[in-house]
């Protein structure tokens, strides 16, 4: 061992990045609350775990992201790194003097990822009977709960108080709230009670927040079995459900209805579709099934068939767009044609004609975000009840040619305006505390957004006051803990810290939380799977 070379640091180095890797795999990375929500998945016994934002999107045609069948989401498969492995294999391969550079944000450890594996995302008894749901309004409801976010510290925490880190990264609450949860015992570093903020972070340090959860509302719409065999789960997916976890998202899933409600456990997603987006759904039983289709995707075996009903006449003869797709913001998930985008195709085909909206087919040639609503909207018909890509936001023409007056940000800033005046945030998968102030700033906001812009200012007052009346409230119950927990356990529903216990929401309706995109048909080697025609694609379906 030679100190002098640090051979000895080369030979621990895998390990420790290995190390690290499992430290980092716990952390929230975009999960929409205080802290990472922890899946049970089959990787926990392994000793990995899944970043449970990358738990849902689309794929074949409306992926959010381009994730590939068997995994989460969109991330490229790494390579496993291990003691005497592959990725020692691999920078021998390269020769001495071209080890592969890995860049990240200034001042923060990159840590390469490792394998993804095809494990199976499963969920136990005990996660489904953390709360219950009911029907109601055409709804399907869930009551709210209690939840335990987890995380371990990540590099840039080190050295940082508690204060800083829920004062720079986590803004879903004001300072007061996590003051008063400290008081409350929600707060837990190390699996012990957290007794000042100003505590400092150390490495590989383990958080946990006890938090009060509300679910947003789902169509009551069944989810119905297609097809089952001892490969697959084929089902028929209703509008506004996503597929896994996410966000405010977990019980109103379907991983956890086909769970809960059908025990189909174990399963492997074999494609992606958006929350939004209805139709086929298709999930391997075991890896190996998982892995053949993955090699059908990657050798363009598998053929997908979309349906959408549009705005205007879409024209009569088949029509091919080949506009390159540029994602525009992660993290609201919208994207647009731009040269500098990935290259992508979509054919479509008009299939009927009211005299106000067309019935169009569409076949993704390639699995880019959006790419079908996208290249709809570049095509001047987008989905009739888009509301992304058929938004005022993107200026008078909507879009159409790729004619967009504003910039990216005042894009965003639009979007983000419009929905949150309509309580609709969860459309673009975000809550009130993942909007940066650049999301927000009202003064550039464009004239068509001023209305919504008052109405935000006026929801964002409404808040205020009742985050600061719910720390009053909790600041009483810290001075009996114990009636606290009694009460915790009587009834969940409410909290006295949980601001969203005091908002007052309008629920949707049924049809608002259905847009008109549907996974009509998937094909492969070997199988093919139909959904039937939604109502709202019917030849003599009109408008309301």
């Amino acid at each position: 061992m030679r100190f002098g070379g640090h051979s000895w640091l080369r030979a621990f180095w895998p390990w420790r990045c290995r190390l690290r890797h499992l430290s980092f795999a716990r952390t929230w990375s975009g999960c929409k609350g205080p802290m990472a929500e922890t899946l049970s998945t089959g990787l926990e016994a392994a000793g990995e775990l899944r970043d449970p934002a990358q738990q849902n999107g689309d794929a074949g045609g409306e992926a959010k992201g381009e994730g590939l069948p068997g995994h989460p989401e969109p991330a490229a498969p790494g390579v496993e790194r291990t003691p005497g492995g592959s990725e020692q294999a691999s920078a021998a391969a390269r020769g001495p003097g071209k080890r592969k550079k890995r860049r990240g944000a200034a001042g923060e450890r990159v840590v390469p990822p490792p394998k993804k594996r095809r494990a199976g995302v499963s969920f136990g008894d005990e996660h489904f009977a953390e709360t219950s749901y009911y029907f109601e309004g055409g709804l399907r409801k869930v009551r709210p709960y209690y939840f335990d976010f987890r995380t371990y510290c990540k590099g840039r925490w080190v050295g940082h108080s508690l204060l800083h880190v829920f004062s720079t990264e986590f803004r879903a609450q004001p300072l007061a709230y996590y003051e008063a949860a400290v008081r409350a015992g929600r707060l837990h570093l190390n699996e012990e009670p957290v007794q000042d903020l100003s505590i400092v972070l150390k490495d590989n340090d383990f958080l946990r927040n006890t938090v009060h959860r509300h679910e947003p509302p789902v169509t009551a719409e069944p989810i119905r079995l297609l097809a089952e065999n001892e490969d697959m789960v084929v089902v028929d997916k209703p509008s506004s459900i996503p597929v896994h976890p996410c966000g405010r998202f977990r019980h109103n899933t379907v991983i956890f209805i086909l769970g809960k409600e059908h025990q189909l456990k174990e399963l492997h997603p074999l494609h992606r579709l958006d929350r939004l987006t209805s139709g086929v759904l298709m999930f391997a039983k075991t890896a190996a099934v998982s892995e053949r289709i993955h090699e059908q995707v990657r050798d363009r075996q598998l053929e997908k068939e979309y349906v959408c009903r549009v705005e205007g006449e879409f024209p009569a003869k088949e029509v091919t767009c080949k506009e390159p797709i540029l994602v525009v913001s992660y993290k609201v998930g919208v994207c647009r044609v731009d040269p500098r985008g990935k290259p992508c195709e979509t054919v479509f085909q008009r299939l009927s004609y009211n005299g106000h909206s067309s019935v169009v087919r569409c076949r993704p040639l390639t699995g880019r975000t959006h790419q079908i609503r996208v290249h709809l909207q570049f095509l001047g018909h987008p989905i009739l009840n888009d509301p992304i890509y058929n938004s005022v936001a993107w200026g008078p023409s909507r879009g159409r040619g790729g004619h967009i007056p504003k910039t990216d940000e005042e894009l965003l800033r639009d979007l983000v305006a419009e929905h949150q005046a309509k309580q609709s945030l969860d459309v673009l998968d975000l809550c009130e505390g993942d909007l940066s102030p650049g999301l927000t700033d009202s003064t550039a906001t464009s004239s068509e957004m001023g209305k919504n812009s008052l109405e935000e200012a006026a929801a964002a007052q409404k808040m205020d006051g009742v985050v600061e009346s719910a720390s009053k409230d909790l600041d009483t119950m810290a001075l009996a803990p114990e009636k606290a927990a009694e009460k915790d356990v009587m009834n969940q529903e409410t909290d006295p810290l949980c601001a969203e216990c005091q908002l007052v929401r309008q629920d949707p309706l049924p049809q608002d939380l259905v847009m008109f995109l549907h996974a009509l048909n998937y094909k492969g080697p070997g199988f093919e799977y139909f959904s039937p025609m939604p109502a709202w694609a019917q030849d003599n379906w009109q408008e309301d």
